[in-house]
C-alpha cells in the first residue's frame, strides 16, 4: 500500500509540476527576472502550494500516525545556522542558472531531457560528496 500511494503521490506532484509550468527551465527564469520580461505565474502556484502544505503540515501537527498508520516525523530544528543559509544560497543560486530544481530535475530526467539527466547527475554527485565530507568529520 505504501508503495501505490508513493507512486500515487509523486505522479500527482509531477503531472502538477507539468501543468503548472515548473517542469519548464525557460518559464521558471522568467519568473527569476524581476529586471526583464517578468513572468509572476509562478508565484500564483508557489502561493497555492504553500498554502496547500500549510493545512496539511497543520492536520499532520495533530496526528502520530499518517493515514495509512506509519508515524509522523515533522521536522524539529528551529535554528538558522550557516549550514542552512549556505545551503539555500547555493539552491537558488542553481535553480536561477539552471532553471531547474529536484521536482522539476526528476520530471524532466522522465522525460529523457538532457539538462534533466544532467541535473539529476550533478545533484546524485553533489549528495556523494556531501556525504563524504560529513564522514569525514566524525
Amino acid at each position: 500500500m505504501y508503495s501505490f500511494a508513493s507512486f500515487a503521490a509523486g505522479l500527482i506532484f509531477g503531472l502538477g509540476l507539468i501543468v503548472a509550468g515548473m517542469a519548464n527551465p525557460a518559464k521558471v527564469q522568467g519568473f527569476l527576472d524581476l529586471a526583464g520580461a517578468w513572468d509572476p505565474s509562478l508565484a500564483l502556484v508557489m502561493a497555492g502550494a504553500v498554502a496547500v502544505g500549510a493545512g496539511a503540515f497543520a492536520l499532520a501537527r495533530r496526528r502520530t500516525r499518517s493515514l495509512l498508520g506509519a508515524p509522523v516525523l515533522l521536522p524539529t530544528a528551529r535554528v538558522i545556522d550557516r549550514r542552512l543559509v549556505l545551503g539555500s544560497l547555493v539552491f537558488g543560486v542553481g535553480w536561477g542558472l539552471a532553471g531547474i530544481c529536484p521536482g522539476p530535475a526528476l520530471v524532466l530526467a522522465g522525460y529523457g531531457a538532457p539538462k534533466g539527466l544532467a541535473f539529476v547527475a550533478a545533484m546524485l554527485a553533489g549528495n556523494a560528496v556531501f556525504a563524504l565530507l560529513e564522514k569525514k568529520k566524525r
